[in-house]
């Protein structure tokens, strides 16, 4: 018996030919979950890692942005996430990320924004059940790689579909069914409700990842306890620490609270992910895209408020990258004390 099984963990996730190796994803999230921060966490130990929402129609006008979220060079295994209302749109947005090297396609069922829903994709596909199996089994004929769909528990308190959607999947050929233990009126108030993502797990045979407020070992332990699914999907609680996923899922395998790198290893993956933004970006447009990661950054590392005020306000670059390992080597200085 390994680990795992000791513990009561279930057995590596199985998504069509990919096996995974770990059961700590990281989620999808629209302008975080960029290639850079992909790849660190990954590095760090990710079992599987989205990229940001790219949405179809965008992609396929050449939009410049959607092509860089469907990005994944160095990255192995690439999965991208889509949202859409347009079946042909969606399915020749999968058949070309796919030739550009995704060996896993999301669909999302589950953004809760207003601009999404507005335009009838994300979370309000749970208001028509038949049009979301539509689209479904249309981007799973379209391409020969896993389809995974992205949910939520339903529109609101009242129509608490998930289970159903989840079984439309399956039926249309999804391999994956992660749900956010929400509704989407809710968006992202309260707690998320981990138990009641196990009626969707009881509905289905492929894997079921739970989603919604996991920032602990004991969280992730508990998700799974309550859910019965096969893995955790983690959000918010990786941005400044992308590492995170993969110390959860080390975690969740081998017991114990989950272990956190040096700070020297924590810092080189916060310049890593500032000089890529850089890099891809431009300076300016780079900084900028990168505030919401160094605040966050200069957060986990326990930097004081006029630092961190610094870092999120610095048009130099330079400037921005001594700012950040310098909040880091406060936290070196935490740590030896």
């Amino acid at each position: 018996m390994t680990d795992a099984q000791s513990l009561g963990v279930p057995p590596a996730i199985t998504i069509g030919p990919i096996q995974l190796e770990g059961r700590a994803l990281l989620a999808p999230m629209s302008g975080v979950s960029d290639l850079a921060m992909r790849r660190i966490a990954r590095r760090f130990g990710a079992a599987l890692v989205f990229s940001e929402m790219v949405a179809a129609e965008t992609f396929l006008r050449g939009d410049a942005e959607a092509s860089i979220r469907a990005e994944g060079e160095g990255l192995a295994p690439h999965a991208v996430q889509l949202v859409g209302c347009d079946a042909k749109a969606l399915a020749e947005t999968a058949r070309r990320v796919v030739d550009e090297g995704a060996v896993l396609v999301d669909l999302n069922m589950g953004c809760p924004s207003r601009r999404v829903s507005g335009a009838l994709a994300g979370a309000a596909l749970m208001r028509d059940l038949d049009e979301a199996e539509r689209l479904i089994a249309t981007v799973v004929e379209a391409v020969s790689v896993p389809v995974t769909v992205k949910m939520r528990l339903g529109w609101d308190e009242t129509s608490l579909n998930a289970p159903e959607l989840a079984r439309r999947a399956e039926r249309a050929g999804a391999r994956m069914a992660t749900v956010h233990g929400r509704t989407r009126s809710q968006f992202y108030e309260g707690q998320a409700d981990w138990a009641a993502v196990r009626a969707v797990v009881s509905s289905v045979a492929i894997p079921v990842v739970v989603n919604g407020d996991c920032a602990t070992a004991e969280d992730a332990r508990t998700m799974l306890a309550l859910s019965g699914a096969a893995g955790v999907m983690i959000g918010r609680a990786a941005v400044g620490a992308p590492w995170l996923v993969g110390a959860l899922s080390r975690a969740l395998d081998e017991g114990g609270p989950a272990r956190e790198p040096s700070a020297e290893e924590r810092r080189d993956a916060a310049l890593e992910h500032l000089d890529w933004l850089v890099g891809k970006l431009g300076a300016r447009a780079g900084l900028r895209h990168a505030r919401k990661h160094l605040a966050a950054y200069a957060d986990q590392a326990g930097a004081e408020a006029t630092l961190r005020r610094a870092l999120v306000t610095s048009d130099d670059v330079l400037e921005a990258r001594r700012l950040l390992a310098c909040a880091f080597e406060r936290d070196w200085v935490r740590q030896a004390a």
